[in-house]
């Protein structure tokens, strides 16, 4: 098997377990003598399935019965505009937190349906850190605050939650969803594209308290209306059969090696070997991000020169390790760690980094 270490920010790499039994199942799914892509998604199998990852994500989060799991489609981008337009109405304004690429992209979807207060940590076009609580700017009669957790493009995280007083928080998890435990209570609602940490793209899992979901615009089109997927249970139309299929077997990976709790002691572990590698490099390699915002998802670092960063990337492709070019609006190299990426991805590529410093220092 001639596989790669694969640092792609999404779609990203898969649980080595997870594909196995995929490809073991394509033909006949769970005794069905049909593909879960081939199955009705009126049928009692794949109903089972459904209902099933719903649980399953409810389980691991460490959220009650009285949260809803909904599976939409357009992944996160989509959800930027439908969060807004279901519940800014009558005049409602809402909060934002911007530290990154996605923050403004969501700001700008918002801006269609209501009053937007921003708070922002952007500086000169860069977002290098996260806002100290103090640096919030929050409106107590707001619909709801949003932020995103983690920002793949610039490679900062949240590594505490915001204090919002009794206003709804909203929280884009996209690029950390279960890469580490939270306080699923701290928040109204939560939502995730699935092919960073939960699966293949197709799938947007979205997690909400049914207190705020029933605050939602009712006088909406069927699909964008929270309300269509939470009264049905997602089953209205032909839901994303196989990514939910797909989602529910990384679910079971992630209950099955200990939870949220290992997989967070696994990040940890990649994160200090691959920052102490960039820390330690005498400046040859350098990360922009403050050490107290880092993500360990996104790792972004640069090289004394686009030359050699270009030549860095070719180089890690050549070596078996693809996906590292930083995103096209900032350039650089990033790493994608996500939670299918191992231990020993992570050491390989730290030993591709020395070598390559010194053949090229």
């Amino acid at each position: 098997m001639n596989r790669v270490v694969n640092f792609n920010a999404g779609p990203a790499a898969l649980p080595l377990d997870v594909l196995k039994q995929a490809a073991e199942e394509m033909f006949d799914w769970r005794g069905t003598g049909m593909s879960v892509m081939e199955v009705s998604h009126r049928g009692k199998e794949y109903d089972e399935l459904h209902h099933e990852s719903m649980t399953l994500f409810r389980e691991i989060a460490g959220m009650g019965a009285d949260w809803k799991i909904l599976f939409c489609t357009g992944g996160a981008s989509s959800q930027f505009a439908m969060l807004p337009m279901n519940m800014l109405y009558d005049g409602k304004g809402a909060d934002y937190l911007v530290t990154g690429h996605w923050g403004k992209v969501a700001v700008k979807e918002a801006k269609y349906f209501g009053a937007i207060n921003e708070s922002t940590v952007e500086e000169n076009g860069a977002f290098r850190r996260i806002p100290k609580q103090s640096e919030l700017k929050l409106d107590p009669k707001a619909a709801y605050v949003h932020m995103t957790s983690n920002n793949t493009i610039f490679g900062s995280q949240w590594h505490y939650w915001p204090e919002v007083g009794n206003v709804p928080l909203v929280c884009d998890m996209s690029s950390d969803v279960f890469s580490r435990p939270f306080a699923a209570d701290k928040f109204a609602m939560v939502y995730a594209g699935a092919q960073k940490n939960l699966g293949p793209s197709g799938v947007t899992v979205v997690a909400a308290k049914e207190s705020f979901l029933a605050k939602a615009k009712a006088d909406l089109p069927t699909m964008f209306a929270y309300k269509t997927y939470a009264d049905n249970d997602s089953l209205f139309n032909t839901p994303p059969c196989f990514s939910i299929y797909i989602l529910n077997l990384t679910l079971q990976w992630i209950k099955k090696a200990g939870g949220l709790a290992a997989m967070e002691a696994m990040n940890k572990e990649k994160g200090k070997i691959l920052y102490g590698a960039i820390d330690s490099s005498d400046g040859y390699y350098t990360c922009p991000v403050e050490k107290d915002a880092r993500s360990l998802m996104n790792v972004v670092f640069r090289l004394k020169g686009v030359e050699l960063e270009e030549k860095f990337a070719k180089e890690a492709k050549n070596a078996g390790i693809i996906g590292v070019k930083g995103h096209r609006a900032v350039g650089g190299i990033r790493f994608s760690t996500y939670n299918a990426s191992s231990v020993a991805d992570v050491r390989k590529s730290v030993d591709f980094m020395a070598d390559f410093r010194k053949k090229n220092g």
